[in-house]
C-alpha cells in the first residue's frame, strides 16, 4: 500500500523509509489556490483495494474487463472508453463505482475562470539520498 501523508500540517508522524517510493502530487491554480471537486466527474480509476466485489449486471462485468485489459489500476477518462469502441457503458461505470470498484475522480476547480493543474513526482528514498525518478528536461 503506498504512503499516504497528508498535505497539511497535523500530528501525523509518519516517515518514509529507505527503499520506498512515494509519489507526491501538488496542485496549483491562478484562483485563490484552494481547490476543489467540482463539476462532472471526468477521470476514473479501478481501486486496486477493492477485491473481488461480485457484479450483478452484465455491462459492468464486460466495462471491467476492458478496464482491467487496457488501463489496469492507472487512471482513465471516458474518452478512452468511447475510443475502444465501448458504448452506452455510463450505467455500468455508475454501478462499478457504486460497488466500489472504480473510483471517480471529478475535476479540481478553484474560482469561475481560473485555471487549475496538477503536478505529480515519484521520489525514491535511497540510503544516501532522494531520488526524483519523473525529473526531466520538461519539469
Amino acid at each position: 500500500m503506498p504512503l499516504r501523508l497528508p498535505i497539511v500540517k497535523g500530528d501525523d508522524t509518519t516517515r518514509m523509509e529507505e527503499g520506498e517510493f512515494s509519489a507526491i502530487e501538488t496542485f496549483g491554480s491562478t484562483g485563490k489556490g484552494h481547490v476543489h471537486d467540482d463539476m462532472e466527474t471526468s477521470h476514473y480509476m479501478k481501486n486496486y483495494e477493492a477485491g473481488h466485489v461480485p457484479i450483478r449486471v452484465t455491462k459492468s462485468k464486460q466495462l471491467l474487463g476492458v478496464i482491467d485489459k487496457h488501463f489496469g489500476t492507472l487512471a482513465f477518462c471516458r474518452r478512452w472508453l468511447d475510443r475502444l469502441d465501448q458504448t452506452k457503458y455510463l450505467m455500468a461505470l455508475k454501478n462499478l463505482c457504486d460497488l466500489g470498484i472504480v473510483d471517480p475522480y471529478p475535476p479540481l476547480c478553484d474560482i469561475k475562470g481560473c485555471y487549475t493543474a496538477q503536478y505529480e513526482h515519484t521520489l525514491y528514498l535511497r540510503p544516501t539520498c532522494k531520488e526524483v525518478l519523473t525529473r526531466g528536461d520538461d519539469y
